[in-house]
């Protein structure tokens, strides 16, 4: 298996687009022929998380190449939630995409390892089996080292936060420690560990979440991470725009993959797509929802020369 710095790169170009689309699923905004009838039931919710995940893969199978399911939405209903997500992350795999789990796990020594062990790897190796998985670095090296390590031998990858797109996030990521920001120094260590995982690509198997919302921060961070694969939210629901996310493409237009989750996945409840489909055709709405933000990101990024390659 070629490492997933590589294998992620491959995915980008043979689509010709970074977007990244998010499985979120929500039980009050599903669509009516989707949604769990009768009282609320763990069991019930997720099927239809099931069934309505599998539904978003089978439209953008063939246009993205990856997908980042959100592992709170699963895990607030229990076991039933959980293996619901094992059979989503699959689904998607055998539909030929990416997997990226957005869990935000960490913690210290043999603790982090069984959480590596558990989400990152193929099957058989991982009962989760995801490509990549996001990580805190709250806790200092020693709490990264164990999904280092883990991901080096299972050929995944890791998506260290390191500017978040939340407003929240600059309560403690912008402290300023020995003259520079804190976002700044994680970001240092998660470069140097890109690149001890370098593949033919020139990226790391350790990225960075690096949020839309904050394009300046954005810019100044791929100037410094330059073998770092970036983990881009904020765009479309949290207010960020193509031209907020130009910056974290390098030149050939790679380097960055952004992610849109409600954007996409409940375009059918928001305009224009409500007007357009309607909830019936939701399919089509998501659909249309990508197609449009990968033209965004083509006419308004550098990514727009991954289209030609």
């Amino acid at each position: 298996m070629l490492p997933f710095p590589d294998r992620l790169d491959a995915a980008v170009q043979r689509c010709g687009n970074p977007v990244l689309v998010g499985l979120d699923p929500r039980a009050e905004m599903l669509p009516g022929d989707v949604a769990s009838s009768g009282a609320p039931d763990a069991a019930r919710t997720a099927d239809a998380f099931g069934v309505f995940c599998r539904g978003v893969i089978d439209v953008v199978a063939g246009l993205v190449p990856a997908v980042k399911p959100q592992a709170a939405f699963f895990e607030q209903l229990g076991p039933p939630g959980m293996a619901v997500l094992a059979e989503v992350v699959r689904y998607a795999q055998q539909q030929g995409l990416l997997v990226i789990v957005d869990g935000k796990r960490n913690d210290i020594g043999s603790t982090a390892t069984a959480y590596a062990r558990g989400f990152l790897g193929p099957k058989g190796q991982s009962p989760w089996g995801g490509d990549a998985l996001t990580v805190s670095p709250y806790l200092g090296d020693d709490s990264l080292q164990p999904f280092v390590e883990v991901a080096g031998q299972r050929g995944a990858g890791v998506f260290v936060l390191v500017k978040t797109s939340n407003p929240g996030g600059r309560m403690f990521q912008d402290l300023v420690a020995d003259g520079k920001p804190l976002y700044r120094h994680v970001a240092a260590y998660v470069e140097q560990l890109a690149v001890e995982t370098a593949g033919g690509c020139g990226y790391g198997a350790i990225g960075a979440v690096v949020g839309a919302t904050y394009p300046e921060q954005l810019a100044e961070l791929r100037r410094e991470m330059p073998h770092t694969w970036f983990l881009v939210p904020g765009f479309g629901s949290q207010g960020g725009t193509a031209k907020d996310v130009a910056a974290a493409f390098d030149e050939r237009g790679s380097g960055a993959i952004v992610n849109n989750s409600r954007g996409i996945i409940f375009a059918h409840a928001r305009p224009p797509y409500a007007e357009r489909f309607g909830e019936a055709r939701w399919q089509q709405a998501v659909e249309a929802a990508t197609r449009d933000m990968i033209e965004q990101l083509r006419s308004e990024t550098p990514a727009g020369r991954l289209a030609g390659r």
